[in-house]
């Protein structure tokens, strides 16, 4: 068994100590819970709100170091719901960021925003520190629909919120929505996309209802008081929003997301302009801290003998235990997982072919990992190739149309045993 050590600690050293990373700060508060979200969230906690972000800066100074000056080249703010918080608080986050880390020129800074938290004051303190991207959590424009998710917006709510942002200077917008809700009816569905494409904003992204353990939603599936979920009937709305995406000028570049095409941008580019970088860290396996109770993160260590290792870890999710251990200067981290290589070029796969555009090149996975995916995987990709699912050209390897539609079935062929989780510091889940 590989006992997982902290990046900074003897014995492992950064596998690209000049490259860039990734910065993502939790907020975990919300004005409500959604009874279909199973992320780390908690509304009624208003009390915590100060002490948490003096946790999140303390964090933030106890990193800067260990990362030795290596450039940020994306930074989000996600939750939860970020403008749940005042202007000076977000204003102390903005500082010790600042304060504690590099920023690469050019720098991505995302926001989260619920249409039901922000004015025109909020958009404009964002801008103001730095913020340059903006993601609005819409989710539908059916008013019984917003009803059903739990949403304390209302469809006026997102044209006001819209507007606003646009007034104080954002360029770069996207909107969340959900789709595949019990019942749905299609032509909704219609008439939600094309509201959103009256709106033009740069960026959207369409996510699938699934019903997660632990949420008041599956439990209401559970108990029948709601029905499950149509798998075809969400397939035939994730189709009808290609095809009318494509027809308004909007590139897939991912399972779920979808850019509008910039002036004199060409339909067969690879990445999109107004692509998420952030997240594109994410899909192509790359380099990332999280900040915040419950936040993730993914580095690249080499070891003594030059072998190569993926760190991956999570910080604990109870928001009093997280600031708590913050102020008396104890670990926050709950579980931690050290990935040998092979596990690491799976990952890279199953990740990086969400890309439907760019898929995985084979210069990019030969840079991460010193090896050719063509040789690593070749009994997968035949198989893949036989069943339809992926191409291969002469740069790289992506999913097909039928693949697709059957994506995780494609991303299972890569994963190799799941490696051997490291317990982190002893947790109190009720703390």
């Amino acid at each position: 068994m590989v006992q997982a050590a902290l990046p900074w600690q003897a014995g492992y050293a950064p596998a690209n100590p000049q490259g860039p990373v990734s910065l993502y700060i939790h907020i975990p508060f919300c004005a409500q819970k959604c009874p279909y979200c199973d992320f780390n969230t908690y509304a009624g906690l208003g009390a915590l709100y100060d002490e948490t972000v003096d946790a999140l800066c303390t964090e933030m100074a106890q990193w800067g170091p260990r990362l030795g000056g290596r450039p940020i080249e994306t930074i989000f703010l996600g939750g939860g719901t970020p403008t749940v918080l005042g202007a000076a608080q977000l204003q102390r986050l903005f500082a010790a960021v600042r304060a504690h880390f590099t920023l690469a020129d050019g720098c991505e800074i995302t926001s989260e925003a619920n249409p039901g938290t922000v004015d025109q004051a909020t958009f404009v303190t964002l801008r103001d520190l730095g913020v340059n991207r903006l993601s609005l959590g819409v989710q539908s424009f059916q008013p019984e629909e917003l009803a059903f998710l739990g949403r304390i917006h209302s469809v006026d709510d997102v044209d006001h919120a819209f507007t606003a942002a646009r007034r104080a200077g954002f360029d770069d917008i996207n909107l969340d929505f959900i789709f595949g809700l019990p019942n749905q009816q299609p032509a909704q569905w219609e008439k939600t996309l094309a509201r959103a494409l009256a709106l033009a904003p740069e960026h959207l992204s369409l996510y699938s209802l699934i019903v997660e353990e632990n949420t008041p939603l599956y439990n209401w599936v559970e108990s029948g008081r709601v029905a499950a979920p149509d798998d075809d009937l969400a397939a035939t709305l994730y189709e009808t929003a290609m095809e009318q995406l494509a027809a308004a000028g909007y590139l897939q570049y991912e399972v779920s997301n979808w850019a509008r095409r910039a002036t004199g941008e060409a339909a067969d580019v690879l990445s999109p302009a107004h692509v998420s970088r952030h997240n594109r860290v994410y899909w192509r396996n790359g380099e990332y801290v999280g900040i915040g109770p419950g936040a993730h993160s993914h580095l690249r260590l080499r070891d003594a003998s030059g072998r190569l290792w993926s760190r991956r870890w999570g910080n604990r999710k109870p928001v009093a235990g997280y600031v708590r251990r913050m102020q008396q200067g104890v670990s926050v981290e709950a579980f931690s997982e050290l990935l040998d290589e092979r596990t690491a070029m799976g990952e890279t796969m199953m990740v990086g072919l969400r890309l439907v555009r760019e898929g995985v090149p084979f210069d990019h996975f030969a840079r991460l990992h010193g090896a050719d995916l063509r040789t690593v995987f070749a009994t997968e990709l035949a198989e893949l190739t036989a069943l339809g699912m992926v191409v291969l050209d002469p740069a790289r390897v992506r999913l097909t149309q039928h693949g697709l539609l059957l994506g995780n079935q494609v991303f299972a062929r890569f994963l190799a045993d799941p490696a051997v989780e490291q317990p982190g510091p002893a947790v109190d889940l009720l703390a």
